[in-house]
């Protein structure tokens, strides 16, 4: 790849990029209000998918110590639950949590990802250090530290996938999250810049999961543990890192061995920006509709035109559904849909249940609902297009939109308006009117899976940026775990 003598047993300077990864993670200061406020709606918003996922079973049944009785007394504790945990399982346990329903933030780009999947590790790190700290008489981490992990991780995770594609060599974009959570979890831990290039490199010679579990005919529900394994797997590099274990600096660019030539084509990695608080900033949330990000707005425009077709299902000839690239490629399914992790990655599924029902909830993903058969015969009329206005402003770095359209022909010639949306609530342009919706998402899927007390001493900290970035994080994941 790179010219280099392979012979050679001489050790080379660290790769660049692992460089340039550390001494972020390690120096940089964070100084945009906009970034911290963000990622105050942020922290709320996925605390909110975690708790909305200990509804369903197939979730609450992965959590816990990996062995039963491996609990650990003074641990990472898991919102929602009683459960106290080393780190690295602690992390797989939040992480599967946010991950369980698609509906914590997104970030689209070449690459695309839940940059908030990183919150695994970094509260199960947090809470364990800061428990740490006060049984020793020092001092926990407060929430304001928290919220500076989550910018980095997000700007880490978001900055690497803006120009390089793992998808598209068949990897699963949560390599990113191991990445990013093991770049500021070593921090966190009181890592080196030295520490942090060792832990990144045993990251990346992880290589990478495949994207099979997200693709049909084997959809399945590990797309909803993936990013949990990721960050906790980037909790235990950082604690390897921590004992003093080497690293391998060229793990990247190693002609035959290293990442770029093994695993992306011989193709070393392009940042096009440096690492700033970019990502947060401009995240997008899932606010309305637990709804893979590419297919959001086709769920709002389909919401749009509920009333004009509830009552003419049967007489519907074609409904015509305008996507961006990316979602023709990884969410325009036909056939059938074994489970909700296939459904939930389906646009055409998803345009479906707001036509018939004019809603689309975690539930509507179930067998009771699928099993409807207007919701196959609907599905079966529908044609994806790819709109290649959409993909362009999908890709431009000033909109990053993710447009749909959405239109309905009828049998007797007749058809509803077209009805086209640009980008979703959660868009950073409609931050206005979609905060609002957050914090009542918020609201929602805490009240009553905490004790009033708690849920009122939460609601206090989180509508008050300074309260809740002093807040000792001990202090503040108290106030999650069930009583």
């Amino acid at each position: 790849m790179s010219g280099a003598d392979i012979r050679s047993a001489k050790r080379p300077d660290p790769d660049q990029v692992l460089v340039d990864i550390a001494d972020y993670a390690d120096t940089f200061k964070i100084r945009s209000d906009t970034a911290y406020e963000t990622a105050r709606y942020c922290l709320m918003d996925t605390l909110a998918c975690g708790f909305q996922a200990l509804d369903y079973p197939a979730c609450t049944k992965l959590l816990g110590p990996v062995v039963p009785g491996a609990t650990m007394p003074g641990g990472s504790r898991v919102p929602g639950t009683s459960h106290e945990l080393d780190p690295v399982q602690g992390a797989f346990n939040i992480g599967a949590m946010i991950r369980w329903l698609d509906f914590n933030d997104t970030w689209l780009a070449a690459e695309w990802g839940h940059p908030s999947d990183n919150l695994g590790g970094i509260l199960a790190v947090a809470d364990y250090l800061s428990r740490q700290a006060r049984a020793e008489g020092g001092e926990p981490l407060t929430v304001r530290d928290v919220l500076t992990a989550m910018i980095k991780a997000h700007e880490i995770q978001g900055v690497i996938a803006l120009e390089n594609s793992f998808n598209r060599v068949g990897l699963d974009h949560v390599i990113l999250v191991r990445v990013a959570t093991t770049a500021v979890v070593t921090k966190m831990l009181g890592g080196s810049r030295e520490q942090i290039i060792n832990a990144l490199s045993n990251a990346w010679l992880d290589g990478g999961a495949l994207r099979t579990y997200r693709h049909a005919p084997n959809t399945g529900s590990r797309k909803s543990w993936a990013a949990g394994d990721a960050t906790s797997r980037g909790v235990r590099h950082a604690l390897i890192a921590m004992t003093g274990e080497m690293g391998y600096p060229s793990g990247l660019s190693a002609p035959n061995w290293g990442f770029y030539d093994v695993l992306f084509g011989g193709k070393p990695f392009s940042l096009p920006q440096a690492f700033g608080s970019y990502v947060m900033e401009n995240v997008l949330f899932k606010i309305s509709y637990p709804a893979e990000f590419h297919a959001q707005t086709a769920v709002e425009a389909a919401m749009a035109l509920h009333e004009e077709v509830a009552d003419r299902i049967d007489d519907i000839k074609e409904v015509i559904i305008e996507t961006q690239e990316p979602g023709v490629r990884i969410i325009d399914k036909t056939g059938p849909l074994d489970n909700p992790a296939d459904r939930d990655h389906c646009i055409q599924y998803m345009t479906a249940i707001p036509l018939l029902f004019g809603r689309l909830t975690a539930a509507d993903y179930e067998d009771d609902v699928a099993s409807d058969p207007r919701v196959d015969a609907l599905r079966d009329r529908m044609t994806v297009r790819e709109n290649k206005r959409f993909t362009q402003d999908y890709y431009d770095p000033e909109k990053r939109y993710i447009g749909n359209a959405v239109q309905v022909y009828f049998k007797d010639g007749t058809q509803t308006r077209r009805v086209a949306v640009e980008f979703p609530i959660g868009h950073r342009k409609r931050r206005d009117e979609g905060i609002p919706v957050l914090v009542e998402k918020f609201r929602a899927s805490l009240r009553g899976k905490v004790s009033d007390g708690q849920f009122e001493a939460l609601e206090s900290a989180c509508g008050d940026q300074a309260k809740l970035e002093k807040m000792p994080v001990d202090e503040f994941m108290a106030l999650l775990i069930k009583a």
